[in-house]
This record gives C-alpha cells, sequence and structure tokens, in this order.
C-alpha cells in the first residue's frame, strides 16, 4: 500500500500537470480562432485556381508540347507522397490519423504494383514512414523554424517537387494533409498535385465563370504553363493552414481531455490518501489504547 508521503507527492505531481495541460488547452483554442480564419480564406483562392485551370485545361489539346505539369510524364510507375504532419505533438490522434491515411494510399499502390516514395513536411510523421517503408523517403523537409504557414514555405517545396519531377524522379505526386472542418473534425484527405488532376466543367447546371466562354491573351498553353506551377505551392499552401487550423482544434480537445483526466485522478487520490491517514490514525489510537489498558 502507498505511504502517505508517496500518494501527496504523486497528487502535488498531478495537479502540475493538470495546470499545463490547462495553459495548453487555452494557447490552443487562442490560436485556433487565427488559424481557422487563415484555413477558411485560403480556400476560395485555392478552390478558385482549380476551376480556372479545369477550364483552360478543357480548351488545350492535350500532346507533346503540352505543360508536362499537366499533361504528366506519360507514366504511371513512380508515385511520389507528400506528408504534412505538424512539428509538435499533443494533439491526440491528429498526426496518426495523417501517416495511417498515407500508409493505406502506399499500400494499395504498392498492392497494385507501382513504386512508392515518401516526401516528409513535417516531424512527427517521421519515424513511423521510416520504421514501416524503410529506404523510401527521397527528402525530410525542415519545417521546425515554421511557427505559423508561411506562403514561402510552401513555394519552396513546390519548386522542389518541380525540380525533382522534371528531373524524372516521380511520375505522380500525392498531397496527404487534414483537412479542418471543425474543432473537433478533421478528415485526412489525399489529393493529386503532380500532374494537375483537373476535371472539365460540367454543362449543366447554372452557368459559372469558369464554364463561361472566355478568350485568354495571351493563349491557354502560356497560361497554363505560368498557373501550373503555381498551383502546387497553393495546394501545399492550403495543406499547411488546414493542418495548422486542425492541429489547434485537436490540442485544444486533447488538453482538455487530458486536464479532465487529471482531475478524476486527483480525486481518486485524494480519496485513497485520506483513507490511508484514517487507517494510520485509527491503527495509532488502537495502540494507544492498548497501551493504556496494559498499564
Amino acid at each position: 500500500m502507498p505511504s502517505l508521503k508517496s500518494l501527496k507527492v504523486r497528487i502535488t505531481s498531478v495537479k502540475s500537470t493538470q495546470k499545463i495541460t490547462r495553459a495548453m488547452k487555452t494557447v490552443a483554442a487562442a490560436k485556433l480562432r487565427r488559424a481557422t480564419d487563415a484555413a477558411v480564406a485560403g480556400r476560395p483562392y485555392a478552390e478558385r485556381l482549380e476551376k480556372v485551370m479545369a477550364s483552360l485545361a478543357s480548351k488545350v489539346q492535350i500532346g507533346p508540347n503540352s505543360p508536362k505539369l499537366l499533361a504528366g510524364t506519360g507514366k504511371d510507375d513512380v508515385h511520389l507522397i507528400i506528408v504534412a504532419t505538424s512539428e509538435r505533438g499533443l494533439a491526440g490522434g491528429f498526426n496518426t490519423n495523417i501517416v495511417r491515411a498515407a500508409r493505406v494510399k502506399a499500400d494499395a499502390l504498392i498492392a497494385d504494383g507501382k513504386k512508392v516514395r515518401f516526401y516528409l513536411a513535417g516531424r512527427k510523421g517521421r519515424a513511423v514512414i521510416r520504421r514501416t517503408y524503410p529506404g523510401m523517403i527521397v527528402h525530410d523537409h525542415d519545417m521546425s523554424h515554421v511557427k505559423n504557414a508561411a506562403f514561402a514555405d510552401a513555394l519552396a517545396i513546390g519548386r522542389d517537387l518541380i525540380a525533382r519531377f522534371e528531373a524524372g524522379e516521380f511520375d505522380v505526386a500525392h498531397l496527404v494533409f487534414s483537412k479542418f472542418q471543425s474543432a473537433l473534425v478533421q478528415i485526412p484527405q489525399v489529393l493529386q498535385i503532380i500532374p494537375a488532376a483537373v476535371t472539365k466543367p460540367a454543362n449543366d447546371g447554372p452557368v459559372e465563370a469558369a464554364s463561361a466562354a472566355v478568350e485568354y491573351e495571351p493563349d491557354e498553353e502560356t497560361i497554363l504553363a505560368e498557373l501550373l506551377p503555381r498551383n502546387v505551392a497553393i495546394q501545399i499552401y492550403r495543406a499547411q493552414l488546414e493542418n495548422q487550423a486542425g492541429f489547434y482544434g485537436a490540442q485544444m480537445n486533447a488538453m482538455d481531455n487530458a486536464t479532465r483526466n487529471a482531475g478524476d485522478m486527483i480525486k481518486r487520490l485524494t480519496i485513497q490518501y485520506n483513507r490511508t491517514r484514517q487507517a494510520a490514525i485509527t491503527t495509532e489510537l488502537v495502540e494507544i489504547i492498548s497501551g493504556a489498558e496494559a498499564l
């Protein structure tokens, strides 16, 4: 049975942990609002860019002279999976869900006879990918200096990916991240970004700007050559914004659960402490009474 001193030390330790988790919850809640606003504000531009590219792609005859980021390499042998996770933990299953989605995609591609490579952007996916897929990581992008999502980092990653694609290191690239839906829900997403997975605008329904008759100046091929590299960086930046909001939401919930669990543990330890102390007092009283009667 634990001694009174050890129980008191444990209660003090759990109370200190509870203070830390409560403070982390408060900080995550404060950052969540700004991160959510940034993620929501970034969606319209990324979605509109996809529609514009779809409109342009529908007017371009894909051939040998088409941009490589649109037409692809003509092969489908090597797939690169970009795993975007956070640099920090203590966020429940946030990073685990992203890595799980990447593993499901990788296993499906390997089952189809494809070669799979990994490009890591975030520290928390590193250990699992290295252990599960040894020797399949082509690059581990250092994100330790990143406190908030910045387009400059996304642009650097995009340029590196495009350079590797043009060098023939892979044929298709998939971006894995977590889409922020609410503070309680973050949904892992797998998005093909190289070559651009554009769909032709639908002809039914209300006429939108993407499907309206538009004349482009200069020609569509020239515009696509400029937009396609930017689209890669935009999609990566969007993933960073979504991940940032999702991380703070998951961390807020995880720290809230940890704070409540610490409170329950403090109650149980306090009850045990009081019972142990009462038993010790009772034992002392019995000894005193027994000694008095012996006299």
